[in-house]
């Protein structure tokens, strides 16, 4: 009778916790529903007040006229080689970083991370105009390396292998040691491999961000040859209408890159953000 008594709250408690997860994920997935039925309505029906929700036809060709409108092969392939380069950088970058700090001992070693972290704080968007210059300066307007190389330097992705790392046992440096390794094997051989859940983390956010990018790609390319899929789709919003159902099937088919990703990493991903925030 008592040990009834006991499980009937538990039931309670966990029908309670599967509806407002179902509610929760509902209003998640309702925008990108929305998103859908758009994109397959036709003109008038995506504008027309009170909203109309389901479709009276199904106008699949939007997907087709996409393609029409925007050189969307070529804005694809610039957004791939931006974030390949970016996410390659940051991951090689950010982990050095990270085991610096992590791992090592140096002079003014506390001070350093807390101005690295301290980065964090401050708007991205303050970082523009000195970003311009230097790519400027630099040659590279209007080029592949100008989209990824700014975003290479990240004290985001630093910080989550930073924890990581931390959590590490330090006795495997230590008999990494006793057998002769030096610092740079320790970090390739023994520290990265054991890193690969953060790394994870790090691979899908730093792709998110990279392939969601519309300011910076907005600024420092002009040439339409060399913009990104996120900017191609903005120029589709006109100052005398926007054709909705277009713009809504180049999101959706935008969007899909970034789905991939999360599905074949997201245990890592899961992983890798739970142990960085263990510590």
């Amino acid at each position: 009778m008592g040990r009834g008594a006991t499980r009937a709250p538990l039931r309670v408690g966990r029908a309670v916790s599967y509806v407002v997860l179902t509610v929760g994920a509902l209003l998640m997935v309702a925008p990108f529903l929305w998103q859908f039925l758009t994109s397959v309505k036709s003109l008038r029906e995506s504008t027309v007040a009170p909203p109309v929700i389901w479709p009276s036809t199904w106008h699949w060709e939007n997907y087709a006229r996409i393609f029409d409108v925007l050189p969307v092969e070529t804005m694809a392939v610039n957004s791939v080689l931006a974030l390949i380069l970016r996410v390659t950088g940051q991951v090689l970058v950010a982990s050095l970083a990270a085991y610096c700090f992590a791992r090592l001992r140096f002079p003014f070693q506390r001070a350093l991370l807390t101005l690295f972290l301290a980065t964090l704080m401050v708007p991205p968007q303050l970082f523009i105009i000195p970003q311009y210059e230097v790519i400027r300066d630099l040659g590279w307007l209007n080029t592949i390396q100008a989209l990824a190389v700014p975003g290479i330097f990240s004290s985001f992705g630093m910080f989550i292998l930073y924890q990581f790392m931390r959590a590490l046992p330090v006795e495997l440096d230590e008999a990494a040691r006793l057998d002769g390794a030096n610092p740079w094997q320790i970090y390739r051989r023994v520290i990265l491999p054991l890193c690969l859940p953060a790394l994870a983390a790090v691979v899908i956010m730093t792709s998110l961000f990279s392939w969601n990018d519309l300011l910076w790609p907005l600024v420092i390319n002009t040439d339409p040859s060399r913009m990104t899929l996120p900017v191609g789709l903005a120029t589709l919003q006109g100052a005398q209408g926007t054709d909705y159902p277009v713009l809504m099937a180049g999101s959706l088919l935008a969007i899909l890159p970034m789905v991939v990703i999360f599905v074949l990493l997201q245990k890592q991903f899961i992983r890798g953000i739970a142990m960085s925030g263990s510590k």
